[in-house]
C-alpha cells in the first residue's frame, strides 16, 4: 500500500499526539501514587486498552481483507512490545518489564516520532496506529513513574539479545516468504531515522549500535541508584 504524506511531522496534531502519550502516563502516575489501591485497577485498565485496540484492528484487517499472509503478521518490533508490555501490566513481571522498557522507550517511541503511514491522517487505520502504539508507551512509562517497575542491572544485555532474537525470527521469514518486516530488507517508504544510517545492509548494523546506544541512556537514571546499593549496571 502506498505511503501517505499528507501528515506533518512535529507539526501541531502531531506535539498533540506525543504531549497526550506523556500527559495521560503522568495523570495516571499521580492517581497511582495518591491512591495505591487503584494501582491494579488502573494496570488492568491500560492492558484492556491495549488488547481490546489490537483486537478491533486484526478484526478491521480481515474486514477489508487485508490480513493475508505472509502479511499483516505480528512479526515488527512494535508487536513483541505490544505483546510483552501487556504481560509486564497484568503481572509486574521483571523480565516482561525489562524487555517491555527498552521495546516501548526506544522502539515504539520511534514509530511515534516518525510513523510509517500508509492511509491519510486521519482515517481509522491511523488513529488507530498512534493508540496502539501511544498505550504502549503510556504503560511503560506509568509502571516507571508510579514506581511499580524499574529496569534491572545487565537488563541492557537481556534487551539486547531478545531484541537479536526476535530480529533472527523476523529475519527468516523475510528472506523466505519476501516480506519487510523490521524493515530488514528496505527502509520504509516515510521518512524515518534510518534514512540517516545508510544504504542496505548498512543501516541494520548501525541500528544494532544506536539500539545498545539507547538502551543504555535509558538505563542511566537507574543505574545511579543501583550503583548507591552496591548493585552493577
Amino acid at each position: 500500500m502506498p505511503a501517505q504524506q499528507n501528515f506533518q511531522l512535529f507539526g501541531p496534531v502531531h506535539f498533540a499526539i506525543l504531549g497526550s502519550v506523556a500527559g495521560l502516563a503522568a495523570i495516571l502516575a499521580i492517581i497511582a501514587r495518591k491512591f495505591s489501591g487503584c494501582r491494579r485497577p488502573l494496570r488492568m485498565g491500560v492492558a484492556a486498552a491495549l488488547l481490546l485496540n489490537s483486537i478491533v484492528w486484526y478484526v478491521y484487517l480481515a474486514f477489508r481483507g487485508w490480513l493475508t499472509f505472509p502479511d499483516g503478521l505480528p512479526l515488527e518490533l512494535c508487536d513483541a512490545t505490544l505483546c510483552i508490555t501487556v504481560i509486564a501490566v497484568l503481572t509486574l513481571n521483571r523480565t516482561a518489564f525489562d524487555l517491555s522498557y527498552y521495546g516501548a522507550l526506544a522502539g515504539t517511541s520511534m514509530a511515534l516520532l516518525t510513523p510509517d503511514l500508509w492511509e491519510k491522517f486521519p482515517s481509522f487505520s491511523t488513529v488507530q496506529f498512534f493508540i496502539a502504539h501511544g498505550f504502549v508507551v503510556v504503560a511503560v512509562l506509568y509502571l516507571v513513574w508510579s514506581g511499580e517497575a524499574r529496569p534491572r542491572p545487565r537488563s541492557v544485555w537481556r534487551a539486547m539479545v531478545a531484541l537479536n532474537l526476535f530480529a533472527a525470527l523476523a529475519g527468516a521469514f523475510d528472506l523466505l516468504l519476501g516480506t519487510n518486516y523490521m524493515y530488514l530488507r528496505a527502509k520504509p517508504e516515510n521518512a524515518s531515522l534510518l534514512d540517516y544510517f545508510g544504504p542496505w545492509p548498512w543501516y541494520i548494523v548501525v541500528s544494532e549500535l544506536f539500539a545498545f546506544g539507547v538502551f543504555t541512556l535509558l538505563y542511566v537514571p537507574f543505574w545511579a541508584t543501583s550503583s548507591r546499593t552496591g548493585q552493577a549496571g
